[in-house]
């Protein structure tokens, strides 16, 4: 399966090039030092610097608290602060988008673009983590924009973050108001029919089980009393309890639909994309209620390397 990005960032406790003449000036407080002084505090080393950078004096501070990383979101979830939330992905949390197409779009390219400039890289046995996941929902919203706008303007691609986070993870009043947020449009009206939400069997509690499997909810909303949450899995069994979780707190009642089994450990994320752009185009061709399965579905690697590249 495939998890969700897990690497990283550390920032330096100290500039990588010296400031000018702050060599020479450290030089001379070394020589003039006793043994017992000679390593002075991070405060110390960088007296005359103030203005220009503020370094903490222990490696420990150095990490963002959660507020910081989530800035923006406090009103909404204050997520707890743990080596889980530190990965690559929770550095680009975007804010909930307004659910027209174009914010889906800015949303979700919030997301894929915040850790560089170009496309994204994706190997032969990559597993797909949140960035190449939102990266090309984005480019299947802009698609479907441009080839079906009344199809975009009803369908909503879900940030997998704010699918795990708020939907899932989040209380009862996060993922009520996270899910107001998904499903209204800028007059305010309700015009979600499909909701397509990634679901990972990722831990918010335990910072060892980041995730190991990508699996796809759609939720059909065309009858706003009783939706229906369709649970498509390449392997299935897997993700079972969050997809119950997940279309418990959508109130949808969960159905179990047929979807290709992977022969492999790290296609998973591959079939949730291919999967998507295959649902959305039969709820093109074909307007009717009622589950569409994926039991032909053949997933195509190198034509999602060529799409993330863009």
């Amino acid at each position: 399966g495939a998890q969700q990005a897990s690497s990283f960032q550390e920032f330096s406790s100290a500039p990588h090039t010296p400031f000018e003449g702050a060599w020479d000036w450290l030089t001379t407080q070394m020589q003039s030092s006793t043994p017992s002084s000679a390593r002075s505090p991070s405060s110390d080393i960088y007296r005359g610097l103030d203005p220009l950078v503020d370094l903490p004096s222990t490696s420990s501070s150095a990490r963002s608290p959660s507020s910081d990383i989530y800035r923006g979101l406090e009103p909404l979830v204050d997520l707890p602060s743990t080596p889980h939330e530190l990965r690559d992905d929770a550095h680009y949390v975007p804010a909930f988008p307004s659910t027209s197409a174009d914010a889906q779009i800015a949303a979700l390219n919030q997301t894929a673009s915040s850790h560089g400039h170009g496309g994204l890289e994706l190997g032969a046995r990559d597993w797909l983590s949140d960035e190449h996941i939102a990266a090309d929902y984005m480019l299947l919203i802009q698609e479907l924009q441009r080839d079906n706008p009344d199809l975009a303007s009803r369908t909503r691609l879900v940030d997998p973050l704010i699918a795990h986070y708020h939907l899932r993870l989040g209380s009862e009043s996060v993922a009520t108001r996270a899910f107001q947020r998904i499903v209204h449009d800028h007059d305010g009206d309700d015009t979600a029919d499909f909701l397509f939400l990634p679901v990972s069997d990722a831990s918010a509690s335990d910072p060892n089980r980041r995730g190991s499997h990508w699996s796809l909810l759609l939720v059909d909303r065309r009858e706003r009393a009783r939706p229906a949450a369709y649970h498509y899995d390449s392997a299935v069994g897997y993700n079972d309890g969050p997809a119950a979780l997940l279309a418990q707190r959508l109130g949808a009642r969960l159905e179990l639909a047929r979807m290709t089994q992977q022969s492999n450990g790290y296609d998973c994320g591959v079939f949730v994309l291919d999967g998507t752009r295959a649902l959305v185009r039969g709820l093109a061709q074909r307007g009717r209620s009622g589950v569409l399965h994926l039991d032909n579905l053949v997933i195509d690697r190198l034509a999602l390397q060529t799409r993330l590249r863009r």
